[in-house]
Formats: structure tokens, sequence, C-alpha cells
């Protein structure tokens, strides 16, 4: 990166350092000028490229300004111009004038998918003990004391810095730490639900693709950006650009079950650190900083590019690379299309209205072109040609061909494997050039992965060595030379083996497994907002947001677990352990009766913090501790898929086919039951209601046990065949009169709980859709108070 352009993008991030200086009160001065003087006097910035971007990047200050045609201020001032058209829209029907400075951040969810509300985040920053930031009806004000702390902290981290091309990222996690919840506009006539982050960051991302076109088209910054500055806006001067890695979930999920839980969060990290690492070297390659980064999150990302020939041979070398590195790391089981776009500043904006999503529509079918014709013939020879060294071992993990060690492991798997012991435990992870460290998880571009504990540790291992090329830090503010960026991970984990989660369930010990995923997120980033406001601003705050809640908020969620099927009110940490959570999906295990809870505690959450403008559809599978693991995976991805055909969706699927039957005896039929729901209705009508009238009946009934449950399950399966037609009547005779024995023969409570239970019983069984609650509701009981071993086989699903 050239030195000018890393002015260019410290400029750009602290262009808009002002706006806290001038909110805090005590100094009313235009933001340019305060920021400029205070980046300068308390700061210690003396760069004068630096402090002209942010003292000029308004008209008013530029007209009367001597700088050179080729300042980089002037391409600052078109950038933010870019950023601010795209995130300041009026507000419906509004004429107020003048500005209310202490205005808290709106949230971004009150614009989407039709929603009208007025929501607000409270006045906060990412501290990791802050809890989750819920929008809310409460309009609480900002305080000219909170912009002070603010203000004392970014000088304090500030100072701590280099305006190096080795301290842009540090730059923008100080930026994103303490600005994520202050709004970037405070106009009362505007929508503030843009943070002031954002709006830097994207400002920044622009900047850096103005100045790579118009260097490679010789224009004069002065001439095409100020003068002519209307018609810029229509120059393809950008590049939308997409990668999709495929294969992830046989990836991370077509392993042996030995060690299985620690294997699997291992394999799903490496493959998070992978894609942090594909795009790294890709914005290295253009000479550009993670600003440009739009999102990333769940083998997808999307990066904001210049459009110059460089970028496009760029992007196409590197295209070839990536295949060839798969395909020699990993032959065909992991594989990366990748698509872009050309566009304008008006089409990042939708302007004219429909431009936006065209953009997406081209991304889209140059990517699902590429799923469909991944390898050429050279691809195919070479596939065919290679020459194994052994082809008598299979790794007895991935069951790979190919060289393993002494325990059958190959050599990619067993560094997985040590990988899973620094997870939980380490805060770094350096990324470095081959031949540094042999015990390296191999990356592409020649380098490979290893962990450090402490900062301590990464001076002791590679302050001495020029190998390394980049530090990820883990879930907390880090600041220092080459640290790439903060990975928000979900690393919850209260078990090191499915056998302690299980052991952890309440009644039968099983473990239950979590796959949840956002409905309809693609049409919600594209189409989700009106054609007024909707544009590259928004899009990439709602993608940031949720990235936020899946690898950030949701260790809260976990550690403080709330929902219980009992009812009863009893804040926990969850026997639970995230295997993935990415930007928009889960991936969790844990004791059975857990995971159920934590899942409607995780929709109920989703639906507060998105504001119910999105929804959540998921699959629970319950199993053995030893059951294997990619049949796990396979029928929990076939049960979410299921919820997600349910119409409206918003749904979970649990407790289905081959579930149900297994505590009842060998020689009793098995039936089919539809074990999907309506979140409301999973937790209104089956558990709230249903479940908890049995239980309410029989906790406190000792003669009758689970031996009636079980002949009561057998006859509404009776019952519902004859509703359909497909039998006699005498099923609702044999209910009835079951019923009636259950019946206590002395008066008192037990009688008062019989009398409720069995109104609700004669109630329950005349209708189908009950029927259906009744029998997800008895297995549910019938789980939580089955005893070790009963009625089966403990290592069966």
């Amino acid at each position: 990166m050239t030195e000018a352009k890393v002015k260019l993008i410290t400029g750009s991030l602290l262009h808009d350092i002002g706006k806290v200086i001038y909110r805090q009160g005590t100094d009313r001065r235009n933001h340019s000028t305060a920021g400029c003087d205070y980046l300068k006097d308390e700061v210690g910035i003396t760069d004068r490229v630096v402090l002209d971007c942010v003292k000029y990047h308004h008209a008013a200050m530029l007209k009367g300004a001597t700088l050179d045609d080729n300042s980089l201020a002037y391409i600052v001032y078109l950038a933010d111009n870019i950023a601010a058209f795209a995130d300041r829209r009026k507000k419906a029907e509004s004429d107020e004038k003048g500005f209310e400075l202490a205005v808290p951040l709106q949230s971004i969810f009150n614009i989407l998918n039709g929603n009208h509300e007025e929501f607000y985040y409270q006045p906060g920053d990412m501290g990791d003990d802050n809890g989750i930031n819920y929008p809310s009806a409460e309009k609480k004000k900002f305080s000219e004391a909170f912009y002070t702390k603010i203000r004392q902290r970014l000088t304090d981290n500030l100072k701590g810095l280099q305006w190096t091309e080795e301290y842009i990222n540090s730059l923008m996690a100080v930026m994103e730490a303490n600005l994520t919840y202050i709004p970037s506009s405070t106009a009362k006539s505007e929508l503030a639900d843009i943070s002031l982050y954002d709006h830097v960051k994207l400002t920044a991302a622009i900047a850096a693709c103005i100045y790579d076109y118009l260097n490679e088209k010789g224009l004069s910054y002065k001439a095409a950006l100020f003068e002519h500055e209307k018609l810029f806006y229509d120059e393809q001067a950008f590049i939308l650009y997409s990668m999709d890695v495929s294969g992830i979930q046989n990836f991370i999920y077509t392993i042996a079950s030995k060690n299985a839980l620690k294997t699997l969060r291992a394999r799903s990290f490496y493959l998070e650190i992978m894609m942090e690492h594909i795009i790294d070297l890709l914005l290295e390659k253009e000479e550009l900083s993670r600003a440009n980064l739009i999102y990333s999150g769940g083998g997808h990302c999307y990066i904001l590019l210049p459009n110059t020939e460089k970028t496009i041979a760029h992007i196409q070398d590197f295209q070839q690379e990536m295949k060839q590195w798969f395909l020699e790391n990993y032959q065909t089981e992991l594989y990366v299309a990748t698509g872009y776009a050309a566009c304008t500043a008006n089409a990042l904006r939708n302007m004219p209205d429909g431009s936006y999503s065209e953009i997406y529509r081209k991304l889209s079918m140059m990517i699902s072109k590429q799923k469909q014709h991944r390898y050429e013939t050279a691809d195919i020879l070479w596939l065919n040609g290679r020459k194994m060294d052994d082809y008598t071992r299979e790794c007895k993990v991935c069951r790979n061909i190919g060289h393993v060690n002494a325990e059958g492991v190959c050599p990619t798997c067993q560094k997985i494997s040590d990988l899973s012991k620094n997870i939980l435990v380490d805060n770094f992870f350096g990324v470095v050039r081959d031949g540094a460290q042999q015990r390296g998880l191999p990356l592409p571009g020649g380098h490979s992965l290893i962990a450090c504990h402490d900062k301590k540790d990464v001076r002791e291992k590679f302050m001495s060595d020029d190998t390394l090329v980049r530090i990820y830090g883990k879930n907390a503010l880090y600041t220092g030379k080459n640290i790439a960026t903060k990975l928000w991970v979900g690393d919850y984990n209260t078990g090191d083996t499915f056998e302690q989660l299980a052991e952890s369930a309440e009644g039968i010990k099983r473990i239950a497994v979590l796959r949840a995923d956002v409905d309809n997120l693609g049409q919600a980033i594209v189409s989700g907002f009106d054609g007024k406001v909707s544009g590259l601003s928004r899009t990439a705050t709602l993608s940031r947001h949720l990235s936020i809640f899946f690898k950030y908020f949701i260790r809260d969620i976990l550690k403080h677990g709330e929902y219980s099927l009992s009812g009863e009110t009893k804040v926990h940490q969850r026997n639970a352990a995230i295997i993935y959570s990415g930007g928009d999906d889960v991936f969790i295990v844990g004791a059975w009766n857990e995971v159920i809870e934590l899942a409607v505690d995780l929709r109920n959450k989703f639906k507060r913090y998105t504001q119910g403008t999105l929804s959540l559809s998921a699959g629970i599978g319950m199993y053995g501790a030893s059951y294997p693991i990619a049949v796990i995976a396979g029928e929990t991805g076939a049960m979410e898929d299921r919820s997600k055909n349910l119409p409206g969706k918003d749904a979970v699927t649990l407790l289905e086919d081959g579930e149900s039957h297994e505590m009842m005896a060998d020689n009793e039929e098995k039936s089919i039951s539809d074990g999907t729901y309506q979140w409301d209705c999973f937790e209104d009508k089956v558990v709230a209601e249903k479940y908890r009238t049995l239980a309410a009946f029989f906790d406190t009934t000792e003669k009758r046990g689970r031996n009636f449950l079980y002949k009561i399950l057998e006859l509404i399966r009776y019952q519902e065949r004859m509703m359909k037609g497909e039998g006699d009547k005498i099923g609702f005779a044999r209910l009835v009169y079951l019923l009636t024995r259950l019946e206590p023969t002395k008066d008192g409570g037990e009688k008062e709980a019989y009398r409720h239970f069995s109104k609700c019983m004669y109630q329950w069984i005349q209708s189908p859709e009950d029927c259906r609650q009744l029998k997800t509701a008895i297995n549910l009981y019938a789980y939580m108070n089955r005893e070790r071993g009963e009625g089966t086989d403990e290592n069966n699903k």
C-alpha cells in the first residue's frame, strides 16, 4: 500500500471525529475544524495530508482552501458525500429543521420488511460486560458526560497507534469499539439509524476505490470530484465483489465420532479463519484495508473494490489461485465461487430505484454459473494424474486417503485436533509464511495458522521473526502492529465431550443438536428496505448487526439462560457448546432439555433484537452421545429444511419420526408424527398448555406413571387415524376409559388436578391439531422423567 493511500484511509476513518468533540459541548466550531485541531493538539497527529482530509471534507471549507488539485481531501470530500447520500435519508413526511445533538442511534430494523417503529439503542459501547443492546421505544438521550468519556477513550486509544499501514485495522477496531452506538447524523429531518462507525468505515472504503480509479485514468482529483461532482456519480468506478465457499457442511461434519465435539469446533473455527485470511489476501493484492469488507460470515463475503483493469485482472487470477490451492489441499471437498459487478455511486444508493438489487442479481448469476461449471478439463486431468505416495491408508477422521500417523490420522486432521485445544483458551491466532511453523495449519497463499495465548506469547513467538504476516484477535479490542481484525467468535462451551453434555441433561441422558438460520435473509438484504432508503450503507449496517448477534451476543444468551420447560425462572449457564455461529446461522450441541430451552431463548431474543422483522427457523434432533455426527448433521439439517417449508416459517421441527418411538416397547408400532411448529405454537400450546398440564398432574400422582402415558400416546395415535377415517371409534372410548382410571379416589388437591387434566384431555383428543401437539408434549415429559437406559440402548438415537 502506498504511503498516500495509507494517509487517505486514515484521514477517511478520522474525518468525522469532530462530531464527538462538537457533541461534547466544549467546542461549538464546525466539526471538521474541531476534529482537525483535536487530532493535532490532543492525539498528536502532525501529518498535514491527514489533517487536510479531516478539515476540508465539506464543500464550504474546500471552496476557500488553497490545496493542490490532487489533494486527498477532494477524495475524502466525495467519498463522504457518497456514503452520506447512501445513509442519510429523510424521515417519512418530516419537515423538521435543525439538529438534536443528544439523539440516540435509531435501530436499523425500524425500516426493515415493512416495519414502521421508532426504536432506539441505549447509549453505550462494545464493551464485553454491557450485555445485549436491544432496541426499545425508550429514547434515552446522550449526555455531554457520555461524549466526554468517549472522547477520552478515543484519545487514549489513538495515542497508542502508529499512522502506518500495519495499524490501519487497529484504528478501525478503536472506532468500532467506541462509535458503534453513536449516530452519524443528528439532523431532525433524517433517519439516525447509521452509526458514526459504519459511516466512516464506508467512507474509507469508497475513498480507497476512488483513489485507484482516478489514478488509473490519470484524472485530476479536483476536476473529477469537485468541479464535475455530479458526473462522477454515474461513473462505473466501483465493483461489488463476492465469494461463496461450497462444501462447508461436509468438511465440518463428515468426521469420526471420537472426540467429535472438539473436532467439530476446531474444523469450524479453521474454516472461519481461512475465510478471513482469503479476504485479507485479496485486500492485500488490491492494497486495500478491511474497511472495504462489507460483510463476512457463513462462508460468504462482499467486498467493495475499484473498477480498474488491474482489479479485474487480480480477481480473475485470484479465483484460479484459490481453486488450485483447494484442489491441492482438499481436492473437490471445498470450492470457492466468486462473482463481481461493476456499479456507480448512484447505484450504491439505489438510484434509479432497483439499480441496487440489480447489482446482487448479477453477482448471484455469476456465482451460480461458476458453481455449475467448477472445473475445466485441465483441472480434471490434474486431479486424475496426481500421484500419492500412499494409497493404502484412510484417515479415520476425514476418511481421505493418504499419509496417516500411528493413530491413523492425516497431518491436517492432526493439526486441527491440536487447534481444538487452543480455541477456547487462546486470544490470538497468527498467520505466518510457510516454513516458519511446521505445526501450523495450511492456509492459501503459502501461509500457516498457529495459536498464541496472549500478547506476551505473540511477542515471544513472532517479534523477532519476520515471517509473521498478521494476527487475528478474538472477542476483545486489540490494537497493535499487524493486528488484522478482531474476530467475533461464539466460543461458549461447558463440556469437552458429547458424553459430558449428555450426563448433564435432566431425565434421559441424551444430547440434542440445534441447527437454525434466519429466514429469507438474502431477500431482506437485497429488497428488505424501501427503495427510498435502500443501498449499500444499510446493507452493511444490517449485516454487521446480525453478525454481532450470532457471533458475539449469542454467548450472553447461553451464559444467561432464561426459558425453561417447567416455567420456572432460573437464570443459569446452559450446558451446551457452540460448534458454529456465523453471520446468520448456528449449530449448537448440549444437554437435550437445555438445547430445546436455549433454542426458545435464541428465537425470542432474536425476535426482540430485530423487532420482529426477521425470523429464525430451526431443527432440533436428540441423540445418544456416540451417534455418528455426520448422520446427526444430515438429519437436523433436514429437520431445519422442514421448518423452512412451513408457510410463514418462524418455525421449529423436533421429536420427529424415529425419535418418539424409542421410548415404546420394541413390538409397538412406530408413529409417523409431524413435529413442525411455529415457535409461538410450540411455546404456548405444546409446552405452556399441554406439557405443563401433564407435568402438573403426573408430578403429583404417585400411583400413575409413565405406563399410563405410553398407553395414552398409543390411543391418541388410534384416535388420529379414526379422525382421518382410517379406523373405528373404539379408540375414543378406550381413551375415555383410561382417563377415568386415573381419577383419584379421595377428594383434595390431587382430585382437583385430575379434573383439570381430564377436562383438557377430553377437549384435546377431539382435535387433530391438539392431538399432534399432545404427542409432542407427552414425548417431552417422558424424556424429562425417564431413567437411564430405560426401554432402549443408550447409544442408539
